[in-house]
């Protein structure tokens, strides 16, 4: 009994000490694993406070750019508006300089009359036309279109005037006198007459204007004024087309003829609302048109401004697609491009009636960036200036002339 007792005695104690040292080597484990984490905590704590600190100069470099930054934002508005309240300064001594020298232009003896009031115009015009009917020619020899000889060689300056309108219409000045006529919209029979581009400045809208009141309603953004007669577009109901020329100074109808077109078909993609773009330059009035909707060009017509009659026709080879407008200068057409997101509106096609201008030296010329896309461009050939018609903005382009080579 008692060699049992020891026995079992010592075989407890065994076993009391086999799982003393595995408890103690288990808590060893443990031990070491909690000082390896509180070693990887306390890389983490010192790790966080290097990135927060990091965070911190960051923060505060970021601060001081952006005041920088702030402050030099502030000193190019006020360098911008120094800068333009000097270009304002160029312009207006440009506006008097050119004031004093007015440029000649390619015409006929009616031409050079400039800035008279209604009544002595028309007692000027009466004579010219008595004489036109007896002599039939110009002044100076000239061939049945034209030898003037000037290309536009560059965009001088732009002038915004004022916005007053719908976002498309068209605006022009006589270039036989000061009057300058709006055509608000792109269809009426209501044209607003200022006796001149300062009167229609200071005006608020067109409230001080005179209002002509047409027998036909307008169509489309081509209308021209070409020594006082008025010449616009009347779409009938059945779509046929006719071009009426309206006396400014009666006040009447003088004559009216139909366009041959087949049908309704507008010159520009971009502006659909112009089916014939009437324009006047130096040589009299020009009509650009569609021949069809098939057609993908533009079609130049030479019109007599007296009988309407259409004295010989082009096709320019311009494309109508991505079009907005054009205008003619000494018989030479400019076709103005933009696309159906308005960007930056410029002349990339060029047209001479006489083959004058080769394509080495035909310009492609950028509009200066504004609002949107012309919904109509009208030359006068007396001040060099195309009036623009600009998402309700009236705009005047100053423009630089150069001879043409072949000249």
């Amino acid at each position: 009994m008692r060699l049992l007792a020891v026995s079992v005695l010592l075989s407890l104690a065994w076993d009391f000490t086999v799982a003393q040292h595995y408890y103690q080597g288990l808590m060893d484990y443990l031990e070491n694993r909690m000082l390896a984490i509180e070693d990887r905590m306390e890389l983490w704590n010192g790790q966080a406070h290097r990135y927060n600190t990091e965070l911190k100069d960051f923060r505060k470099l970021a601060s001081d750019v952006m005041e920088r930054l702030a402050k030099e934002h502030l000193s190019l508005g006020q360098d911008l508006e120094g800068s333009r309240v000097r270009l304002s300064s160029v312009e207006r001594e440009m506006d008097y300089v050119e004031s004093q020298t007015t440029p000649r232009a390619c015409g006929n003896t009616a031409d050079r009359v400039l800035e008279q009031g209604a009544g002595s115009w028309e007692e000027g015009r009466e004579e010219e036309e008595e004489e036109e009917e007896e002599e039939g020619e110009w002044v100076e020899v000239r061939s049945k279109v034209s030898d003037c000889v000037e290309l536009l060689s560059d965009i001088r300056s732009v002038k915004i005037l004022k916005r007053a309108g719908s976002p498309k219409g068209m605006w022009t000045r006589d270039p036989k006198s000061s009057m300058v006529y709006i055509f608000n919209a792109t269809s009426g029979d209501t044209v607003h007459q200022f006796n001149s581009v300062l009167n229609f400045t200071s005006s608020p809208g067109f409230n001080h204007s005179r209002t002509v009141r047409l027998p036909s309603f307008w169509s489309g953004s081509g209308s021209a004024v070409y020594n006082s007669y008025l010449y616009y577009i009347q779409e009938g109901a059945d779509a046929e087309l006719q071009v009426v020329k309206y006396d400014l100074l009666k006040n009447s109808v003088r004559d009216s003829a139909m366009f041959p077109v087949e049908r309704r078909s507008p010159v520009y993609r971009l502006n659909p609302e112009t089916v014939v773009d009437l324009a006047a330059d130096e040589q009299g009035v020009w009509a650009l048109y569609a021949a069809g909707d098939a057609e993908p060009t533009i079609t130049l017509a030479k019109m007599d401004a007296g009988s309407l009659d259409i004295e010989q026709m082009w096709d320019t080879k311009c494309p109508r697609e991505n079009a907005e407008a054009a205008f003619v200068v000494c018989g030479t057409v400019y076709v103005v491009y933009n696309t159906a997101l308005a960007s930056r509106s410029r002349v990339q096609c060029v047209f001479d009636v006489n083959d004058m201008v080769v394509s080495e030296e035909a310009p492609l010329l950028y509009f200066p960036r504004r609002y949107g896309a012309h919904a109509s461009l009208k030359y006068n050939p007396e001040e060099k200036q195309l009036y623009a018609w600009d998402d309700g903005y009236q705009i005047i382009y100053r423009l630089t002339m150069k001879k043409k080579l072949l000249a």
